[in-house]
């Protein structure tokens, strides 16, 4: 599908669309008080592909692990990857010990180039680590400097990444990405959102994870727009970045959006150069609520690092749903069979989870799915019966909206009942004081305790009384019965919330704190209650 795209496009390859920017006079990347053209990225990255392949044993898989933050030194070692053959392995710095070092490992990395920030990481990864500001590797590229375009073999199928998975739901996996996974992407979104030479793309997303790559610099590069770096995401520097690079496109995955609108609000927000921003998985009303505060049109579609289920938003979807599925995306039992369409009551209440809950497939096949690397159990796991096994959930109305469940590990079964977590947490998020939240099991801790029990765990805006707590949930007419959470953790804080480098929810730890009330409070009700008060910790 996306090699399609790039072939029709007529761009085939990263390599092409770079090479298509070496007499560009425009600016390319923008970071803090530096500028070059994008002739001047071209040119440093044909340099760093002839340094690194000088260290590179040409014997062995050209990967380079790359420990960075947004800086232009990691930009531009993806640009040399591109242009030269080469595959970076972006590493995740909220790793560590042998997690890390395991991540260089199986990925087959043979030096791993980093900065003084992250160097004592990197203590026991067992290959060379080069960092960036030492006079060696400053010396090396200027030993290259002027190095013509690499002679490389590369072609829509040549990997030019490998991007772990977040590991929300287990150890992350390193997705093969090829240069048309990222430039046919590129293209198609550049077109559809008019990117020119005029845009500045803002990229604060993690250059190690695949949105900052599909969703940002893709388009930027496919467009020719400049690229503006931000080294980190910040939700109090969002704007002024904005407005100091003059941005008019920007991306995201996960809650950014929900911080930046955590900021005080001004009267002249929306005096900002921001037309569109483009991302994944934030709610419903941050994207209302961002596109009236910051005078922009936000695009929010369904994705992951594999890109193989395609989910669209489209303006007349109803409340809640997730998006239309593209042709080929079905959401089906684990046995294969298609799920039955999901029954609501008056309330709005789903009727037949069991029935109605499956995954999402792309029953045509891997899509733009390029495997995981060196991992035929996981890609097993993805490829099943020839189809594409995504990991979520989701339910269809009668109608073929297709609602979003949670992930496979985000089953909850309590007193016999399946319930699955996301949609308990779109109904937390219409009280005007919940920020984020995040609902998730526990074990029964009774006697005679099977299955789970729900906990419901709370960002919010001020605090909430036990009372207002559960006034709320009595006025939810659609909650579920089971879905009412035993306990609800109101966190002190989102420092309170263990998330992913890209912000999301880590449940799987939330899960083995248990019910206590950390830095916040916590709430509990008696089994067959429905009152809430406040207690100490229950584990």
């Amino acid at each position: 599908m996306v090699e399609q795209r790039a072939q029709r496009a007529g761009v085939e390859t990263l390599r092409d669309l770079l090479l298509a920017r070496r007499d560009d006079p425009r600016p390319g990347l923008l970071f803090e008080d530096e500028q070059l053209s994008w002739a001047e990225v071209v040119a440093e990255g044909c340099d760093r592909a002839a340094a690194l392949h000088s260290l590179l044993d040409p014997d062995r898989p050209p990967h380079v692990g790359v420990l960075l933050e947004n800086t232009p030194d990691f930009l531009l070692t993806l640009g040399a990857a591109a242009l030269g053959g080469l595959v970076v392995v972006g590493l995740n710095p909220t790793r560590r010990g042998e997690g890390l070092a395991g991540d260089v490992r199986r990925t087959d990395c043979q030096l791993v180039l980093t900065d003084a920030g992250h160097a004592d990481l990197l203590g026991d990864v067992g290959v060379p680590v080069v960092p960036v500001e030492s006079p060696d590797w400053s010396d090396l590229l200027e030993r290259h400097r002027g190095a013509p375009v690499p002679e490389a073999d590369v072609d829509a199928d040549t990997l030019v990444m490998l991007i772990f998975t977040s590991g929300t739901s287990g150890d992350p996996k390193a997705v093969r990405v090829t240069q048309a996974k990222v430039a046919g992407p590129g293209t198609m979104l550049a077109e559809r959102f008019g990117l020119g030479p005029e845009d500045v793309a803002y990229l604060s997303m993690p250059l190690f994870h695949s949105n900052a790559v599909m969703a940002g610099w893709g388009p930027a590069l496919a467009g020719g727009a400049t690229v503006a770096l931000a080294r980190r995401f910040s939700a109090s520097g969002f704007l002024p970045d904005v407005r100091r690079f003059g941005a008019t496109y920007a991306n995201y995955v996960g809650k950014p959006l929900t911080y930046v609108l955590g900021t005080p609000e001004r009267a002249d927000d929306a005096d900002n150069p921001l037309r569109l921003v483009f991302g994944n998985e934030a709610n419903e009303r941050a994207i209302a609520e961002f596109g009236r505060r910051f005078g922009c049109t936000v695009v929010d579609s369904y994705s992951s690092t594999e890109n193989a289920v395609v989910v669209q938003r489209r303006p007349d979807m109803p409340p809640g749903a997730l998006g239309w599925p593209l042709p080929g995306v079905a959401v089906l039992h684990e046995d294969g069979s298609p799920v039955a369409d999901a029954a609501f009551d008056a309330d709005g209440r789903l009727l037949n989870a069991e029935k109605a809950i499956g995954q999402l497939v792309n029953t045509t096949g891997r899509g733009a799915f390029a495997g995981y690397y060196d991992d035929p159990a996981a890609e097993a796991e993805r490829m099943r019966g020839g189809m594409y096994w995504s990991g979520d959930l989701a339910y269809r109305d009668a109608d073929g909206w297709v609602y979003f469940a949670g992930r496979t590990a985000d089953w909850l079964r309590v007193d016999g009942e399946n319930l699955a977590a996301a949609p308990l947490e779109r109904i937390w998020l219409r009280h005007p004081a919940v920020e984020q939240a995040a609902v998730y099991a526990v074990a029964d801790p009774g006697p005679m305790g099977v299955g789970d029990q729900v906990v419901a765990a709370l960002v919010t805006s001020r605090p909430l009384s036990a009372e207002e707590v559960g006034a709320f949930l009595d006025s939810q007419g659609d909650l579920p019965t089971k879905g009412r959470p035993r306990w609800v953790r109101l966190l002190a804080d989102l420092d309170e919330l263990p998330r992913t480098a890209t912000t999301k929810v880590l449940k799987r730890d939330l899960a083995a704190q248990g019910p206590v009330a950390g830095r916040g409070r916590l709430l509990e009700r008696d089994e067959r209650g429905t009152t809430y008060v406040e207690v100490l910790d229950r584990v």
